[in-house]
This record gives C-alpha cells, structure tokens and sequence, in this order.
C-alpha cells in the first residue's frame, strides 16, 4: 500500500476518531491529556489530508511526497495527469485555506482584545478586594480573563463581588488565572479557524465545544487546588442561576449555561483515570501526531 493510500486511511481514521472523542467522557477525568489528544488528532488531520493529496500528485515521481517535490519542480509538473494536477491544486489550497483562516482567526481576536482593553482602561477600577483584577461597576454577574502576550486582565463584575461570598470569589478569581497562565486561547485558536472553514460540519462544532469543556475543566483543576472544590462548584451554581451574559469576543469566561452541571458533578465527585488508561493515551499523542509526518518523510 502506499504512502497516499495510508495518509488517506489515517485522514479518514481521525474524523471517525473525532466522532468517538466528541462523545466521550473519560477524557472530563484529565482534562489536559484530552486537551493534548485532541490537538495531536488535529494536527494528524491536516497533515495526513494534505500529504495524502500530494501523495496521489506526486505519484509519477515514486519517491514519496517530500522526495518527490525536487522532480515536480524540476519538470514543472509536465508528468502530471488531469487527477493528479486536481490533487495537487486541492492540497495547496487546502493548506492555503488553512493558514490564511488561521490567521485571520489571530487577527479578530487580537482586534477584539485590543478594543476591549481599551474600554477597560475607561470603565474598570481597582479594588483592594480583590488585588490585580480589574472591577466593572455593573449589577450583572460577569467574570472573565482578557489573555495576553505581555499582560493579562481578569475582569469581574461588582455584582459577581455581590453575588459570591469570599471564598467563592477566590475560586472564580483562580479559575480565570488559570486560563490566563496556561493559555487556553490558544489551544482553542486552531479549533475556532477550523469551524470557520467548515462552518456546515456539525462535528466541527462539536469538536470545538469539546475542546471548550474540557479547557473548562482544566482551569477547574487548577482552581481547586488548595481549596474545597466546593467553593469553586457552589459559584458555578450561583453563576449559572443569575444567567451571565456571554463573556466578550476574544475573552474567556467562567461559566457556559450548558457545561455547569457536568463541572460541577465531577468538581463533587472526581473520579480518577486508571493508571493503565491513562498511560494508553500519553502513548498515543506522540503516535498519532507522528505518524503522518513519518510518512511524509519516508520515500516509497
């Protein structure tokens, strides 16, 4: 069989897999190793679907996708038949297609971060209640990070300061750190651009709302370390009961109405991966990220 062939095989075997991790619920037990799984099932996507076309293109040189790019650009792609030619323009396009949405996904959120940052300068205060966040004085419950390179904000409400008591605001505060620290935009980036490109694909929907959760859940995580979970769980309740508005574009927020029951049951009641799991699945992040690109690489 060759290398297209398995590239198309892998290509196809990540949406199926998609499919399975979209539904699943073992991956809410550690979050971060789903985080990671779901990149590297991303990444294999791309480069499979891309290499599998060039792989079909490149056909007439039999030396492999990498191996045979010197001979297509030496004979300036004269041995190519009709297919192959398609083949070939689908896989620059494609990969066009997804480094300029990706991009452009870079451009909008940073747009909107800088404007919102803006408004925050004139609106925001301080308070000594809750030292290097950022206060608006609005009734509403609102809490949110605004990542950033250099510096990033959390913002909450003067009515989330009404609404949660000390600790529960401590919990909520940590949870936005956490996204914050750990970046969570970013990981989230190349999952929006993809929705953006197949925007009629409901598993790309449900891939990215997928992600969401378990960034969700990893910030959890991270919040309750040191603390009660309950603290963390109750603000989640009390959040989710005064119907928060939507965090701002390019912000992450606290709660989704549609997420909290399942943060807070496994907040309540965790139950930990077994240890032979969840070696299985460390081992299959490198695996399934590499393999495509070792077939790239290979001549055959």
């Amino acid at each position: 069989m060759t290398g297209a062939a398995l590239l198309a095989l892998i290509s196809l075997g990540t949406v199926g897999g998609a499919h399975l991790l979209s539904k699943a619920r073992w991956t809410w037990r550690t979050p971060r190793l789903g985080i990671a799984l779901w990149q590297a099932l991303g990444l294999c996507w791309g480069v499979a679907t891309i290499g599998a076309l060039l792989g079909l293109a490149l056909r007439p040189y039999d030396r492999g996708v990498l191996h045979g790019l010197p001979g297509l650009y030496d004979d300036q792609a004269a041995r190519l038949n009709a297919v192959q030619a398609a083949a070939l323009l689908a896989a620059v396009s494609l990969t066009c297609v997804l480094l300029v949405m990706l991009m452009y996904a870079v451009v909008q959120v940073f747009r909107a971060r800088r404007r919102h940052r803006a408004l925050l300068a004139l609106v925001s205060r301080s308070d000594s209640a809750v030292p290097g966040t950022l206060v608006l004085d609005h009734p509403a419950a609102a809490a949110y990070c605004v990542p950033g390179v250099r510096s990033s904000k959390v913002v909450v409400s003067a009515g989330t300061m009404e609404l949660l008591d000390r600790a529960e605001l401590a919990a909520v505060l940590a949870h936005e750190r956490a996204h914050a620290r750990e970046r969570h935009d970013l990981v989230l980036l190349p999952f929006a651009s993809l929705r953006q490109v197949f925007p009629q694909f409901g598993l790309v929907r449900r891939c990215l709302d997928a992600v969401e959760l378990l960034i969700e859940m990893a910030a959890d995580d991270r919040a309750r370390h040191g603390r009660p979970p309950r603290e963390l769980a109750t603000a989640l309740l009390r959040f989710a009961a005064a119907r928060p508005a939507a965090a701002p574009s390019g912000t992450l927020g606290v709660a989704s109405h549609g997420t909290v029951m399942a943060r807070v049951n496994r907040l309540m009641e965790p139950q930990p991966m077994p240890r032979g799991t969840r070696f299985a699945a460390a081992v299959a992040i490198p695996v399934i990220a590499g393999l495509p690109l070792l077939l790239l690489l290979m001549p055959h």
